[in-house]
């Protein structure tokens, strides 16, 4: 008999599971569920308005995903639910939430639902940035020697500078949580019951380190007198390894999700990384990008090193014996979604629905057959800010070179462009600080979906480009880890390994870098190195002048 695994994948704006057969790597069905509180950055249910740079979420969407999604593919499966024998999940990071010692949410209790940080804060949060701010400045000050690992920042992204915004902005909320954890182990505690968290966000996202845990106390107090005992007060909770087993399918959950309790589920990990083992990733120098509304550039090797500007380094961060890197993007697939809402001319979309065209694919279908250059524009992709190799979400978006006679879809392409100089940087400052990157992978909807953009993205970073074999990369590679969290006596696998080049897919498309694209764009990124220069480290800080203008204009 057949066995199976789920895995379950919550991205920004919705959650999906797929089933995947144990046996054959076959995926069987999915199942998506769009999160009907979406991305809260204007306001709270109640109407209460929010400020600039806010980004929550409700946490019973959480719930509402594994109540809707998982008795969907086993239903159109035709699976029984006796036959799955484990469950992996992977999160958005870092997305944290305050909670009591039972797990409730603070948002689920009267008291606290009509406070903002009681909510979810989400992975694009940038509200704390002056904590991020004040934390690197700390951190250089004392000589902290961990802040190297980072990049020699941490971002506002991070958990410590959303926790201490809490706590600065909202103690009564800080005073009453009894936890403050990701939402990927916040998940796995209500399908186990078991508290855990991962050793990838604590990595990547809270600051600890496998040989050396968390910060000191010191630290903590030099930031704020009330964080020195910010780790055994709200964090109190053993760091579990990745390819773990945190527990078992609880009685609530297997009301709330209709599988038999009992059922072998993964520690949680975060949706980037899990990710690597989908696309048969098994060693050092192969980076992933996993590319949708931003992008996530994973890379592993056999050393810790020191790389300006990256998200973290993390020994067995992303798979067993190898120290991972992560790097991103914060705004991609925003980046062009943001361009089709609210900059083309109604005409574009007449014609796109009389060709009976998604709004999309009609406008690369007019710009793929624009010559590299011939827009004569070049782009700043920091529309939400830039992750790495700055680390600074005050940075904001530049297009360069507009004349009357500028179309939409030469833009359009513009910003296409500038993600892909955004991870040829990326690429060249790994390189730069000795860490291999010799062959180049794609995951996610756009790679999956979108031809023109991956051969921009060969032209410009000039290596081939691998494409995942799965249109839910994370979801299979959820699945992956919780095969693995089963173990082979129950049909699962006893390594991430071998369960990796068994599950894993990739598909026979390989996208090859086209020579005279190769070098028309070296010339423009060239100009997109001095453009970031100038704007991003300090020749010209008007972005953040302007944004300091916007902010005080807004009270």
């Amino acid at each position: 008999m057949a066995k199976y695994s789920l895995g379950v994948d919550f991205g920004t704006l919705s959650g999906r599971a797929l089933l995947v057969n144990l046996e054959t790597g076959e995926e069987l069905a999915s199942a998506t569920y769009e999160y009907p509180h979406a991305v809260m950055d204007e306001t709270l249910p109640s109407g209460k308005k929010l400020g600039m740079d806010w980004a929550l979420e409700h946490p019973q969407d959480y719930l509402d995903v594994f109540a809707k999604t998982i008795p969907a593919v086993l239903q159109e499966a035709g699976v029984s639910a006796d036959d799955v024998v484990g469950v992996g999940i992977d999160f958005t990071a870092c997305t944290v939430l305050p909670v009591k010692k039972d797990g409730t949410p603070l948002c689920f209790l009267d008291a606290f639902k009509d406070n903002p940080h009681a909510y979810v804060k989400l992975w694009k949060h940038h509200a704390a940035q002056d904590k991020a701010n004040r934390l690197n400045e700390i951190a250089h000050a004392r000589g902290e020697k961990w802040i190297d690992r980072y990049g020699g920042k941490i971002s506002s992204e991070w958990a410590v500078p959303k926790i201490w915004q809490i706590l600065d902005e909202a103690p009564e909320v800080y005073e009453a949580a009894d936890y403050i954890l990701e939402a990927a182990d916040w998940v796995v505690w209500q399908l186990t019951g078991v508290q855990t968290r991962n050793s990838c966000t604590a990595g990547y996202k809270a600051i600890w380190h496998k040989q050396d845990g968390y910060p000191s106390k010191e630290f903590f107090k030099a930031l704020d007198p009330r964080l020195e005992n910010l780790v055994e007060e709200k964090l109190n909770c053993p760091v579990t390894p990745l390819a773990s087993k945190a527990g078992e399918i609880c009685p609530a959950a297997a009301r709330l999700t209709g599988l038999r309790e009992g059922t072998a589920v993964a520690v949680g990990n975060v949706d980037a990384h899990v990710c690597v083992p989908a696309v048969k990733i098994d060693g050092p120098g192969k980076m992933l990008a996993i590319m949708g509304t931003s992008t996530c550039h994973m890379l592993m090797d056999r050393e810790e090193k020191a790389v300006p500007g990256i998200c973290g380094v993390v020994e067995d961060g992303i798979l067993p014996g190898y120290f991972g890197y992560e790097a991103g993007q914060s705004c991609v697939g925003d980046h062009f979604a943001w361009f089709v809402d609210n900059c083309l001319p109604q005409s574009y979309y007449a014609d796109a629905k009389a060709k009976g065209m998604n709004i999309h694919k009609y406008l690369r279908e007019k710009a793929e057959k624009l010559a590299v250059g011939e827009s004569g524009l070049l782009a700043l992709d920091w529309w939400n800010g830039n992750r790495s190799p700055l680390v600074d979400v005050d940075l904001t978006g530049l297009m360069l070179g507009m004349t009357l006679q500028t179309r939409p879809e030469e833009i359009y392409r513009a910003l296409i462009e500038a993600t892909a100089y955004g991870t040829r940087m990326i690429i060249e400052n790994f390189r730069r600080h000795g860490v291999a990157v010799n062959e180049f992978y794609a995951a996610g909807g756009i790679a999956d979906k979108d031809p023109m953009t991956m051969q921009i993205y060969a032209d410009v970073i000039n290596m081939p480009i691998h494409i995942s074999g799965s249109a839910q990369g994370p979801a299979l590679g959820s699945a992956i880890f919780g095969a693995v969290a089963a173990g082979s006596a129950r049909g699962g696998y006893d390594d991430i390994f071998t369960a990796a080049q068994r599950l894993g897919k990739l598909k026979d498309t390989v996208y090859t870098p086209i020579e005279e694209n190769v070098k028309a764009y070296d010339k423009l990124y060239q100009e997109y190195e001095t453009l970031l220069d100038y704007f991003g480290r300090g020749g010209n800080d008007v972005m953040k002048r302007l944004k300091k203008l916007k902010n005080e204009a807004s009270r």
